[in-house]
């Protein structure tokens, strides 16, 4: 049997991570990718970065800038103790491409124009021309992604990039509230300054397209942050790039010889300031989907369910903690850009409380071997997904010998020494235990 073609659409965090996890598992990969046609930048955590690394982006990881510090301005609030690493885009860009072209993996520079699928391959029409053929496609192109008819969408939101140059200086960014939206900001140490505000679609009543600068450079002069960030120069009109930001789910992200990742499968409200990582979760399980698909299409209802799951999962997690930040925000809770956000997706809590009641052992599906198969996990309130392994430690076991009477002491003795005090705590978290006294 012939070797199946995959084509990742898209070198962005998701692509380049799927691309090179399937490259990890023996598969010949093309990425075919479109360069970035405007400049950003962004912020990112050192979880980003670290999640980086796992997925082998070594040189995009290593573009990051230094910590820098992040100021805060909320609620009438102001905070100042938080620091993020400033993400040039392009400069990223190019390092994802190095970390494939390092793995092994084809690049293809174009535009992909229109996808033509069926359950036997699927043909690319690309520009400036060409055709290519996929036994299996990956779609990783972002908000850029052709929009499926099953999807949750949040509140319509827009954000407006502004871009402009001032003398090099101390590289910092900062984000405040405003009375319908928000604004972050950033100036690289090269003096390349970045300012985006995030508005409600509805309630924005934005002018035309050619009065967006001016009308971006009157909101940053009642700014006293923007004037402490930036000074003079950002009261002038900039270069503006307009782009949707709303918060969108697919609900049928893969199929047979097809999967979603990335901001195509989901795409988080840009507050999160988590965008690079939720891409990089649901892409860095993609290559043992992918695998398990391929190699053992019986199993299919199983892989797809399992990034179906952990897609929704994901993306509730970040929608709650966008709508609880939103909530903080007190001084125009009822206008319409926080009314609508402080209450979407849902009421449900960001973490369930613990019940110990509702801790139980399932057999749910898990990345084996770089397969998804079923095994015995632990499913808590917080994680109705389960948990599988704890430092290498099968929870199961350990939970069922508990909730069967046997003595805790007695169960650690049968594990190392240096996680016994990690395996008590965690069971004293989910109620299972109590704490020593």
């Amino acid at each position: 049997m012939a070797e199946p073609r995959i084509l990742v659409l898209g070198a962005g965090p998701a692509g380049a991570a799927a691309a090179i996890g399937l490259r990890r598992l023996g598969y010949s990969v093309a990425v075919i990718s479109e360069w970035r046609r405007f400049a950003a930048v962004e912020g990112v955590s050192q979880r980003v970065l670290e999640g980086l690394r796992h997925a082998g982006l070594v040189h995009a990881m290593a573009s990051a800038a230094p910590p820098a510090p992040r100021r805060v301005h909320w609620n009438g609030a102001a905070h100042g103790v938080n620091q993020e690493c400033l993400v040039d885009r392009p400069v990223f860009d190019a390092a994802l491409r190095e970390d494939l072209r390092r793995a092994g993996v084809e690049l293809i520079e174009a535009r992909v124009r229109s996808v033509e699928s069926s359950t036997a391959g699927h043909r690319l029409y690309l520009e400036p021309g060409g055709v290519q053929h996929a036994d299996f496609l990956v779609e990783a192109r972002g908000r850029q992604a052709p929009l499926a008819a099953g999807r949750l969408r949040g509140p319509e939101t827009v954000s407006l990039l502004n871009f402009w140059r001032q003398a090099p200086g101390v590289a910092a960014s900062a984000v405040e509230s405003l009375s319908d939206g928000w604004a972050w900001m950033a100036r690289l140490a090269d003096g390349r300054c970045y300012w985006q505000i995030t508005l409600d679609v509805a309630s924005a009543g934005l002018p035309p397209r050619e009065q967006l600068p001016a009308y971006c450079a009157e909101r940053r002069r009642h700014s006293a942050l923007v004037a402490e960030i930036f000074g003079a120069a950002a009261l002038q009109p900039a270069e503006v790039h307009a782009r949707s930001s709303t918060a969108i789910l697919f609900h049928d992200c893969g199929g047979a010889n097809w999967l979603r990742v990335g901001d195509a499968a989901m795409a988080v409200d840009p507050l999160s300031g988590n965008g690079i990582f939720q891409s990089l979760s649901s892409a860095l399980q993609a290559p043992a989907v992918i695998n398990t698909l391929l190699r053992h299409p019986e199993r299919a209802e199983l892989a797809l369910g399992f990034h179906q799951r952990r897609v929704e999962h994901l993306f509730l997690r970040f929608a709650r903690t966008g709508r609880d930040f939103y909530a903080l925000e007190q001084r125009w809770a009822e206008r319409p850009f926080w009314h609508k956000r402080s209450a979407w997706p849902d009421s449900e809590p960001m973490h369930a409380a613990v019940d110990a009641s509702q801790v139980r052992v399932e057999r749910l599906p898990v990345i084996r071997d770089g397969l998804i198969e079923e095994a015995e996990v632990v499913v808590t309130a917080d994680q109705p997904l389960g948990i599988w392994h704890l430092q290498g430690v099968a929870l199961a076991p350990l939970v069922r010998a508990v909730q069967d009477g046997r003595m805790l002491d007695e169960l650690l003795l049968e594990q190392a020494p240096e996680l016994r005090p990690m395996l008590r705590s965690w069971l004293v978290s989910q109620g299972l235990a109590v704490p020593r006294g």
